[in-house]
C-alpha cells in the first residue's frame, strides 16, 4: 500500500513539475493582480491620489536634457539617471497610521501642505511640543517612500522628484549597550547622513541641536542646517532653536514654518504653516498638562525680557495670521457667492434674450406670411396671358412697390424690436386683423378664399367655416374682412334709434381724411393730431388716417396711445403694408 501510495504521488509530482514554468508564472502574475488590487483598496479607503513623479530626462546618448514629469503609479525599477529633484509639493497630505487610528474614533487628521521648489531646499519648522513638527517629517519621508514603490498617496495632491536617498533622524537612539546617550546617538546618525546625503536626497532631522547646552545646541543645529544647504539636497529639520528661526529667515533658499497653537485653550492646532517661524510655548505646554502652578509661575518670572518679547511677538504674528485667514475665507466665500450671482444673471439674460428672439422670429414670420398673400394677390391679378402681356409692367411695378414696402417695414419691425418701441403696443403689426368678431366674412392668406368665422377659441384663433368644412386658424392667417356681421352701433345711431334728431356739419372738402405729422416732436404731433379727430369728428367722418412715419417707432406708439384714449376713436388699426403699414394708422370714429 505505501509502495503504491509512494508511486501515485511520485506520478502527479513529474506531472506538476513539467508544468513548472507555466505554474510559477501564473503565480507572479497572480502576485502582481493582488498587488494591484491591495493598491486601489488602499487607495479608496484612504483617498488617495497618485503620485507626478520628476526625473531627468535622457538622450540616446545618455545626455541630460532637463528635468522631466512622469506619472510613475507602478513598478519602482525605472532607468537609473542623473536625477535633478525640481519640486516637492503635497497638497492637503495625511499620515495613514494616523488616519487608521482616528478613524473608528470619529476623528479626523488635519491635513499638511508643503512645497519646496526651485531655489528654495530647505523647510526649518518650529513650534509647540506635541503640535505636530514630528509627525510632519513622518509623512514626509513615509509618502516620499511610498510613492517611489509605486503606491498612491493620501493627499489631495503630489508632485516629488525622485530620491536616491530618504535619510532621517527623528526620535531618541539613546542605548546603553552601545554606550550612547541622546545627544552622541543623534550626532552619530547626522554624522552618517551627512556622508552619505546627496543633491539628490531628503533628508529629515527632528529636533536639531537639542540634549545638550542650549548655545551650544543652537550654534551646532546652524552649522548642521548650512551643511545640507551647501550640499543642495531637501531638507526638513524640526527645532526649537530661535538661532535656526533667524538662520530660515536671512538665508536665501531657507523657508520658515510653524505648526499652530491656540493661546485662547492652550491647545496646539496641528496646522502647519508655511513662511512664520512658531514659539515653542514650552511653559504653556507645561501648563496645559498640569504643571504645579506655582512652578509655572516662577518659570515665567524667570524668563528673559527679550526671549519673552520675542515669544509675544511671535503670539502675535499668529494671531494676524488667523485673523487673515479667517478673512481670505470670507472674501472666498463672498467671491464665490458673487460667482453664482453672475452666473445666475447671465443664464436669465441668456433666457431672455432668447425669448425675443423667438417673439421677433414670430413677428416676421407673420410679416413674411403677409407679404406671400399679396405677392399671391399681385400674380393671380396677371394670370391671363392676354392680360398679363397688356399689364406686365403693372405688375412689375406692383412687385417692386411690395418687395420696397416689405423692406421698410422689416426694418421698421426690426428696430421697434430691438429698442423696445413697439413693447406692448398691440397695434405693432399691421399683418393682424384687430377687430374679428364672430359671423364676420373673412379672406384666408393661406387659401386665398373667403370663410365665415363661426367661433372665437381665444384672442388668437378662430374656428371658420368654408362650406361643410371647419378648420382652426390663426389671427395672422386672416387677410381681412370682407363682411362684418353686425355693424357696431355707434352713438350717434343710438341716439337716433331712440328719436333724438341729430344733424352733423359734414363738410368733405373742408376736412381732409389725413394727416401727416412726420418729422414732429411727440408733443407737436399730438396736439395736431388731436386737432385733426375733433374736426373729423364733427365732420362726421368714419374713418381717418394718421401717417407718423416708422422711424424708430416712438412717435408711432405715443400716438396710438394718445387715439386709444380719445373719447371720438372706436378703434385703432395699423393699415396692410401696401397702405403705409408701420407708418401709418388708420382709425375708426364713433360717428
Amino acid at each position: 500500500e505505501q509502495a503504491e501510495i509512494h508511486r501515485i504521488l511520485l506520478e502527479m509530482t513529474k506531472l506538476i513539475g513539467a508544468q513548472s514554468a507555466e505554474i510559477l508564472a501564473a503565480l507572479e502574475a497572480l502576485s502582481e493582480l493582488e498587488l494591484q488590487f491591495a493598491k486601489a483598496h488602499f487607495a479608496e479607503d484612504y483617498n488617495c491620489v497618485e503620485v507626478g513623479l520628476f526625473r531627468e530626462k535622457q538622450s540616446p546618448r545618455g545626455d541630460e536634457q532637463g528635468p522631466r514629469r512622469d506619472s510613475l503609479s507602478g513598478c519602482p525599477g525605472f532607468p537609473q539617471t542623473a536625477i535633478e529633484p525640481t519640486r516637492l509639493l503635497l497638497h492637503n497630505a495625511r499620515h495613514p497610521l494616523l488616519e487608521r487610528n482616528l478613524k473608528p474614533k470619529g476623528q479626523s487628521v488635519v491635513p499638511i501642505t508643503v512645497e519646496l521648489e526651485g531655489t528654495n531646499r530647505q523647510l526649518i519648522i518650529t513650534g509647540p511640543n506635541t503640535g505636530g513638527k514630528t509627525v510632519t517629517l513622518k509623512t514626509l519621508g513615509l509618502l516620499a517612500l511610498m510613492a517611489q514603490s509605486g503606491l498612491p498617496v493620501p493627499a489631495d495632491r503630489a508632485e516629488l522628484p525622485v530620491f536616491d536617498a530618504v535619510l532621517a533622524d527623528i526620535g531618541d537612539y539613546q542605548s546603553i549597550e552601545q554606550n550612547l546617550s541622546t545627544f552622541s546617538a543623534h550626532v552619530t546618525n547626522i554624522d552618517f547622513i551627512s556622508r552619505t546625503a546627496t543633491a539628490n536626497s531628503l533628508v529629515l532631522l527632528d529636533e536639531l541641536g537639542s540634549a545638550t547646552d542650549p548655545e551650544e545646541g543652537a550654534a551646532l543645529a546652524v552649522a548642521i542646517a548650512g551643511h545640507f544647504a551647501a550640499i543642495g539636497c531637501m531638507t526638513v529639520i524640526s527645532t526649537h532653536h530661535t538661532s535656526l528661526k533667524v538662520y530660515g529667515a536671512n538665508t536665501p533658499g531657507v523657508i520658515n514654518a510653524s505648526v499652530g497653537f491656540n493661546e485662547a485653550t492652550l491647545q496646539p492646532t496641528y496646522e502647519l504653516k508655511i513662511g512664520v517661524p512658531g514659539a515653542s510655548a514650552g511653559i504653556n505646554i507645561a501648563q496645559r498638562l498640569g504643571l504645579n502652578p506655582s512652578i509655572i509661575e516662577s518659570a515665567r518670572s524667570r524668563l528673559g525680557s527679550q526671549a519673552r518679547d520675542v515669544g509675544q511677538f511671535l503670539d502675535k504674528l499668529h494671531a494676524d495670521l488667523r485673523e487673515a485667514e479667517s478673512e481670505r475665507l470670507r472674501l472666498r466665500t463672498a467671491q464665490q457667492d458673487l460667482e453664482r450671482e453672475k452666473n445666475r444673471l447671465a443664464v436669465e439674460g441668456k433666457k431672455d434674450q432668447q425669448a425675443k428672439v423667438r417673439e421677433m422670429e414670430k413677428k416676421l414670420e407673420a410679416l413674411l406670411s403677409d407679404f406671400e398673400y399679396h405677392a399671391r394677390e399681385a400674380v393671380n391679378a396677371v394670370q391671363d396671358r392676354v392680360a398679363a402681356q397688356k399689364l406686365s409692367k403693372d405688375a412689375e411695378r406692383r412687385i417692386a412697390k411690395l418687395r420696397r414696402e416689405f423692406r421698410e417695414q422689416f426694418d421698421s419691425t426690426v428696430v421697434a424690436h430691438a429698442t423696445g418701441a413697439d413693447q406692448g403696443d398691440p397695434h405693432a403689426q399691421p399683418q393682424l386683423v384687430k377687430h374679428v368678431a364672430e359671423g364676420d366674412t373673412v379672406k384666408l392668406k393661406s387659401t386665398g378664399r373667403s370663410a365665415r368665422v363661426a367661433r372665437k377659441i381665444d384672442d388668437n384663433h378662430f374656428e371658420v367655416e368654408m362650406g361643410v368644412m371647419k378648420m382652426k386658424i390663426a389671427r395672422a392667417d386672416i387677410a381681412e374682412v370682407l363682411a362684418s356681421a353686425r355693424p357696431a352701433e355707434t352713438p350717434v345711431q343710438a341716439a337716433r334709434a331712440r328719436g333724438i334728431s341729430i344733424s352733423l356739419e359734414r363738410e368733405d372738402s373742408n376736412v381732409p381724411q389725413e394727416i401727416n405729422v412726420i418729422g414732429q416732436t411727440v408733443d407737436d404731433a399730438s396736439r395736431e393730431v388731436e386737432k385733426f379727430v375733433d374736426r373729423a369728428f364733427l365732420a362726421g367722418l368714419p374713418r381717418v388716417r394718421v401717417v407718423h412715419g416708422s422711424g424708430m417707432g416712438i412717435l408711432r406708439k405715443a400716438l396710438r396711445q394718445l387715439l386709444q384714449q380719445h373719447p371720438h376713436v372706436a378703434s385703432v388699426a395699423e393699415p396692410p403694408q401696401n397702405e403705409g403699414g408701420g407708418g401709418a394708422t388708420v382709425v375708426e370714429l364713433r360717428v
